[in-house]
């Protein structure tokens, strides 16, 4: 998955940018070799680019490709995101194992996101649900084994790789709200550097809702773990935020929105959660 998605930012600035000839160098993180752990148990999302971040910053690479919502919300100075791409499908979907085309709810679902966990509880309350670590293609295999009845994966991964026939249910985001930043690649570049050769690649659409988005998760998510979960769509010059915040005492949940002028994209992250946070008074 990572190759496919450097490779997508290598294509477009061998089209865009003859004078730049990109090579894609692959980096292993302690995220991808520690599948044994759950991620929050070892340090949580940035796992995936600790040592990526130490490639940028040694001038071992130039740029570094992320899924966004895989990247830690606290931003660095030094190597900031430089460019976001056009947002794909941000969507969870439902798989079932090959071959099989209905399923009860009545199984065993593999779902290591807390986030997407507390959601699919209410649409499958019969279901087990049961931790997975791995790429999709493990993950994958791991279901068609027989290990699991089902999983719920993000909907852009399995495009990228070539695998959306394997989908079996889309979730609305009415149903499931997705990570902040899910269906959107970050590209992150070292400060006081041109990167002017990826205005074509930036997308301002996804850029905006990725501020908003980010702002509803940083506000709420310091020093705690909730699952909190974003999602904005902007419409003309409007912005509209919907944000998922949790109360860990008795494990409750509620889904709030908020609108704005696009502009405004990270105030209206940070007065949602301030919102909901005072309403229901979670930390």
């Amino acid at each position: 998955m990572a190759v496919i998605q450097a490779e997508e930012l290598a294509s477009y600035i061998r089209k865009q940018c003859p004078g730049i000839c990109p090579e894609i160098v692959t980096i292993e993180t302690t995220g991808d070799r520690r599948l044994d752990v759950m991620l929050d148990k070892i340090g949580g999302k940035g796992l995936f680019v600790k040592e990526i971040d130490k490639a940028l910053l040694s001038g071992e690479i130039d740029l570094a490709v992320h899924s966004l919502k895989d990247m830690p919300v606290e931003e660095s100075e030094e190597i900031p995101i430089v460019s976001f791409s056009q947002r794909e499908d941000a969507r969870d979907v439902l798989i079932l194992r090959e071959g099989k085309k209905e399923w009860s709810g009545s199984g065993i679902i593999g779902c290591s996101s807390f986030r997407r966990r507390i959601q699919a509880e209410k649409l499958f309350p019969k279901a087990e649900f049961r931790p997975i670590r791995g790429n999709v293609v493990t993950r994958l295999e791991k279901l068609d084994r027989g290990e699991y009845d089902a999983l719920i994966l993000a909907a852009a991964g399995l495009r990228r790789l070539g695998l959306e026939s394997r989908i079996s249910r889309y979730f609305s985001p009415e149903e499931m709200l997705p990570a902040a930043g899910q269906g959107v690649l970050a590209i992150q570049g070292r400060e006081k550097t041109d990167h002017s050769f990826l205005k074509g690649f930036g997308a301002f659409e996804a850029a905006m809702t990725a501020k908003a988005e980010r702002a509803f998760v940083r506000y709420l998510d310091g020093g705690c773990s909730s699952p909190v979960a974003a999602y904005a769509e902007v419409t003309g010059d409007t912005l509209r935020l919907r944000g998922l915040y949790y109360r860990e005492k008795d494990y409750f949940f509620t889904v709030g929105s908020k609108s704005g002028l696009v502009d405004e994209a990270e105030q209206i992250g940070v007065s949602l959660a301030q919102e909901l946070k005072n309403r229901y008074d979670v930390c």
